[in-house]
């Protein structure tokens, strides 16, 4: 049970169940102390997601608005609801907040946190007490048009799109940081490699222009992604049918809600189907597990070309953060590119969660929408955070050892491949079979036999051909 607050003097607030004891400087009511009681889960809670109240803010301070030009609310109420809601969104009173972000109920629990608060707020603009509701009510005139069925779903379709942004920006620093680094190593030859066996040469720059690509294209299928949340279901109310919801509202509440939030929401045209499906998220879950596994396999391939030093790849060298061991001195881990990979491992779960959550919805609502909600969010801010930290903890310290690399290309059976144009097979095949028995290197062999002059040789063991440089 919540604490009371400073004073210790309560107030009492009545619902369907009875009567309880809300402290007197609380701004959420009963309803709210009925879900914090009743759903401790995570240890955690809604003040943790300041998307999420933003967007809940917008949702009702939109449906206050939409209600006054309808004629259903009146100006003071309209008014007082449109000033809490905005002090709200600014950042005020988040940590009135209080309950589990995973709840049953679909949500009720969440919107009726907000409701209280909300109301509250307004009563004291309006020069009224906390739980004064004949004045103004949290169901009454805060929730008046919608059901939690819609304001809810069309909250989290909000704060998922505010919750990407950073992500966005922090896939972008991730691929500028690999953008960075295959310009400053654009000439460095080294092995590439298939199978985890030598295959041909190439340039460090081309590894990291590669994996900078790569997020780049992740990118843009996460924008791409994010025009399904746009679509919401505001004026639905219960299951679709738009019950006690006046005509023209759901035009007008989407329309307050684009110009308050900025985003080009759309109003569903089936607020049926709408209501209960939760498509949109199950595929924006795919596209954040497709850009974890991107970025793991890119930390898997930083992992093993800094392996070593000495009896591994050491291709890179990843910058040295923290004693990689409480037993072997001197030794250095690759811990960001395993955290990092740890994170996506966990986006990965969060999508199946996603997935059973989809699933287990039945005929007009899915009640599981709050988990969706909640592991998607984590989701974001995890992966956010992953790439910012591979960014400026590992990517943009990683040094070469550029001589080191190239006497690994000379003496690589795989070089052969290069010289097969003007030796010919047989003869690529003779060098390639004695620098495999004998340890000695291709080039020494190709020079010891005569098959190419020194400069032959350098021109075409030259950065620029190997690597098939063009730019």
């Amino acid at each position: 049970m919540p604490e009371t607050l400073l004073s210790g003097q309560t107030r009492t607030e009545h619902d369907l169940i009875g009567d309880r004891e809300i402290p007197a400087e609380a701004y959420w009511g009963v309803h709210t102390l009925r879900a914090k009681e009743n759903f401790d889960i995570t240890g955690t809670a809604l003040s943790g997601n300041p998307h999420l109240i933003r967007a809940l803010a917008r949702v009702k301070q939109a449906a206050a608005r939409a209600n006054h030009e309808l004629g259903l609310l009146d100006a003071q109420r309209a008014a007082a609801i449109d000033q809490a809601c905005e002090r709200i969104a600014a950042g005020e009173l988040h940590d009135q907040f209080i309950i589990d972000p995973i709840q049953g109920g679909a949500g009720t629990s969440t919107n009726m946190n907000a409701n209280e608060v909300i109301a509250n707020l307004s009563l004291e603009i309006l020069g009224h007490a906390k739980g004064e509701y004949q004045h103004l009510h949290p169901n009454d005139h805060v929730n008046l048009s919608q059901s939690t069925n819609d304001a809810y779903p069309t909250a989290v379709n909000i704060a998922t799109h505010f919750a990407t942004q950073p992500l966005l920006a922090a896939i972008e620093v991730l691929q500028d940081s690999c953008n960075a680094k295959a310009a400053e190593f654009r000439t460095v030859v080294k092995m590439g490699r298939t199978q985890l066996q030598d295959a041909v040469p190439m340039t460090v720059g081309q590894e990291f222009r590669g994996w900078a690509v790569t997020l780049g294209e992740d990118r843009a299928r996460l924008e791409e992604s994010l025009s399904l949340v746009t679509e919401i279901n505001l004026g639905a109310t219960a299951i679709g049918t738009g019950l006690n919801a006046p005509a023209g509202y759901a035009e007008a509440a989407c329309r307050h809600l684009r110009e308050l939030t900025g985003l080009p929401l759309t109003t569903s045209p089936d607020l049926i189907e709408a209501t209960s499906d939760v498509g949109a998220f199950v595929h924006l879950s795919g596209v954040l597990k497709r850009v974890a596994l991107k970025i793991s396999k890119i930390c898997n391939d930083l992992r093993l070309l800094s392996s070593g030093p000495r009896a591994g790849l050491n291709d890179l060298q990843l910058p040295a953060v923290q004693s990689g061991s409480s037993i072997m001195p001197g030794k250095v881990n690759p811990v960001i590119p395993e955290v990092v990979s740890q994170i996506a491992y966990q986006v990965v779960g969060h999508d199946l969660t996603v997935t059973m959550a989809a699933e287990g919805g039945q005929l007009q609502l899915n009640a599981f929408e709050p988990v969706i909600a909640h592991s998607i969010g984590l989701s974001l801010k995890h992966l956010a955070n992953g790439c910012l930290t591979l960014a400026r903890k590992c990517i943009d310290g990683i040094t070469v050892d550029e001589q080191s690399l190239r006497r690994e290309v000379e003496n690589s059976i795989g070089l052969v491949t290069a010289l097969n144009p003007r030796l010919g097979y047989a003869a690529s095949t003779s060098v390639a079979l004695e620098a495999l028995h004998t340890g000695r290197g291709v080039a020494e062999l190709v020079l010891e036999r005569g098959l190419l002059s020194a400069e032959d040789l350098n021109e075409l063991l030259s950065p620029e051909r190997l690597a098939n440089l063009t730019d």
